[in-house]
């Protein structure tokens, strides 16, 4: 029987249950809106995939960059250009370098970068490192970056020992035995701390651990150096540069926790190309050369790790190939801002397996350099040229297979890596030169030409 005590009953849950969903909505309504993800990019300078611990390398201490790799996602197959700037276009750009790479030490003031793109959607953004890309002291700016803290923006100074460097317009000479590496990354950590409270992109293009090879910091010779006494370039000392760049990444994670902001934070750290020939490395038992400038995977084999606590899976190794056009649309992904829709790009994200999905991975990645354009994927390489390789048995590229006599999983591998050769072989840009120069690893700031022309 509907009594007058179950109508009260049912009317007081209604009211209750009413109430706790209005409150709940309202208090959804006003839930602040969290802001978007911090995103730290670290571009070490001349680091090949066999130098660090996480990836097999037993050369060198890397204790900061193996805990990240321990704690985050590890790529095995991640791959640059084989030299410096065209490294650097292709991973600001998110473009091959047969569409925009016009000459050594130099980017097309028409192009879009990750950090105009991010600049756009709200971000504070801040670059720090080594330019070499030109332009003057409004390049940095004019490609996005609000703040800059550089290297080699405009001139060509000492970069380690009492360094020169060109700080938001102003040319800064340091003489009281300050050190490069750490004047850059001071830098960041104090752009960190005035951020913080707003969504910021830092890019680090690293000046370590490149040639001259000099004492730091942390080296017994360093106060010898420093008091101006002669210390012969050694490349004995590669060994203690590394150590200090893995020391120069410890000092950003340990910015970001003091700041409250690891778990805001994504962390991307590769390299711009493979070690410098002259460094002979071990690497899972065996002794590496490095292939600075080549297109063998010694010159563009590099370490990708992704670090974000609580974000990206932790102690993931991934065999997916990426290249240096994925890392733009990557960051947009994580920003959470698409790549605006005039711009052709190259790359594809790879956020996803970050956060634990299957994602698109590639098959194919592409390089267009000097003398060197060809296709790969994990296992085979083709060359513009016809050259075949198999990767495995021959990473060294000794002995190039017969299109004629291929199975039948290499040979259509041939054909799809044909397929992608066609596709760019006519984006070639205008040429600002026909040279490649890149600095040497012995002689301090003196740059040196290599007569590569372009081949297509």
């Amino acid at each position: 029987m509907y009594t007058r005590r179950r109508f009260l009953k049912k009317l007081f849950n209604c009211v209750v249950t009413g109430s706790f969903v209005s409150g709940w909505a309202y208090g959804r309504k006003k839930k602040k809106k969290k802001k978007p993800a911090n995103i730290v990019l670290i571009l070490a300078d001349d680091l090949g995939y066999e130098c660090l611990g996480a990836n097999g390398g037993t050369s060198y201490q890397t204790p900061v960059l193996d805990d990240l790799a321990i704690n985050g996602v590890r790529f095995e197959y991640c791959y640059s250009q084989p030299l410096c700037t065209p490294s650097r276009v292709e991973i600001m750009t998110g473009m091959y370098n047969c569409r925009n790479y016009e000459g050594f030490g130099y980017l097309d003031p028409r192009q879009t970068t990750f950090a105009n793109i991010l600049k756009n959607a709200g971000y504070s953004t801040c670059i720090a490192g080594k330019w070499q890309l030109k332009g003057g002291y409004d390049a940095p700016g004019h490609f996005g970056f609000d703040e800059y803290c550089l290297w080699q923006l405009n001139r060509r100074p000492a970069r380690y020992l009492n360094p020169g460097m060109e700080i938001n317009g102003k040319q800064v000479d340091y003489s009281n035995g300050e050190y490069g590496p750490d004047v850059d990354s001071d830098y960041i950590c104090d752009f960190m701390a005035r951020k913080k409270d707003q969504p910021f992109f830092v890019y680090y293009p690293m000046i370590l651990p490149h040639g001259p090879f000099l004492p730091t910091p942390d080296s017994p010779g360093w106060d010898t150096l420093k008091a101006g006494g002669k210390i012969p370039k050694d490349i004995k000392y590669f060994t203690h540069m590394v150590a200090y760049a893995d020391k120069m990444v410890g000092k950003i994670i340990k910015k970001l926790e003091q700041l409250g902001l690891r778990q805001d934070t994504l962390v991307l750290f590769t390299s711009d190309n493979g070690t410098p020939n002259r460094i002979v490395s071990e690497w899972r038992g065996h002794q590496v050369s490095g292939g600075k400038g080549k297109g063998t995977d010694r010159g563009t084999h590099v370490p990708l790790i992704a670090n974000w606590p609580g974000v990206v899976r932790a102690g993931v190794v991934s065999p997916d190939l990426v290249d240096f056009s994925d890392f733009l649309p990557t960051i947009c992904d994580c920003a959470g801002i698409q790549v605006p829709v005039p711009l052709v790009i190259d790359g594809q994200s790879f956020m996803p397996q970050l956060l634990g999905n299957r994602g698109e991975p590639r098959q194919w990645t592409y390089c267009w350099f000097a003398g060197s354009i060809f296709a790969r994927t994990r296992r085979y390489k083709l060359y513009q040229t016809g050259k075949f390789y198999e990767l495995i048995d021959d990473p060294e590229e000794t002995a190039p297979l017969d299109v004629n006599k291929l199975d039948i999983m290499a040979a259509n591998v041939y054909r799809m890596l044909t397929g992608v050769l066609e596709k760019y072989k006519g984006l070639h840009p205008e040429r600002k030169g026909t040279e490649e120069t890149e600095e040497t690893e012995e002689t301090e700031d003196t740059e040196q030409a290599k007569k590569e022309k372009i081949k297509s």
